[in-house]
């Protein structure tokens, strides 16, 4: 399983509403290992970077891309899963039984739910509200996703085993096809190898290594 190293910092670094300054994130080690495995085109880059502190592990997704789409019909799941977003998953082993996803667009709208095997959704599943920040921000060649996530809400979900979290990294891209419809790109840190695109899989997964 490809592996990332997730650098540990001061808690008491600086931080705005659970969120950390930009400028701690040069700490952090930067992964741009994303691939396409079903689509040939280009696609922008990717840099997503982890932190922690003992309290919380911190996120950010910086996408050089300005070509965004948003679906903004409503707030529903429907609507964010129809736009540009990028997405964490995080299990427990490779039974997948259960899983937990988040999946966060460009406005910082969440999708988050409890997943089995086979696609087996529950919608109604929420990440406990206090254990989550995100903030999306957006300048002149990129976008940004970023956010902390409680350690003691990934330790109750048992998701942390021997300083390691098993965690998917995916961003989906949303492009106009050739009839002017909206089509997505499956972008993954882990190519799972399968025929069609497919995140849901044991073996989408990598691992984040808690540095200490």
């Amino acid at each position: 399983m490809k592996e990332y190293h997730v650098v540990l910092i001061d808690k008491n670094l600086k931080k705005e509403n659970g969120i950390l300054d930009f400028s701690v994130w040069k700490n952090a080690n930067c992964l741009t290992d994303f691939s396409s495995p079903w689509n040939n085109k280009p696609f922008s880059k990717i840099e997503f970077r982890a932190l922690w502190d003992f309290e919380n592990i911190y996120f950010q997704f910086r996408v050089f891309d300005t070509d965004i789409y948003i679906d903004e019909k409503d707030n529903s799941f429907d609507s964010i899963g129809n736009s540009d977003r990028v997405e964490l998953f995080f299990r427990e082993n490779d039974s997948l039984n259960p899983y937990y996803c988040l999946e966060m667009d460009t406005s910082a709208r969440l999708m988050d739910f409890k997943a089995k095997p086979n696609k087996d959704f529950d919608f109604g599943w929420k990440w406990p509200k206090a254990e989550l920040n995100i903030k999306a921000s957006k300048d002149e060649v990129s976008f940004v996703v970023e956010g902390n996530i409680s350690i003691k809400s990934l330790n109750q979900l048992n998701l942390i085993q021997n300083n390691t979290i098993e965690t998917g990294i995916f961003r989906a891209k949303f492009s106009k096809n050739e009839n002017r419809n909206y089509e997505p790109t499956w972008i993954s840190w882990v190519n799972p190898q399968t025929p069609e695109p497919n995140f849901h899989i044991a073996s989408s997964f990598g691992k984040l290594i808690l540095m200490k």
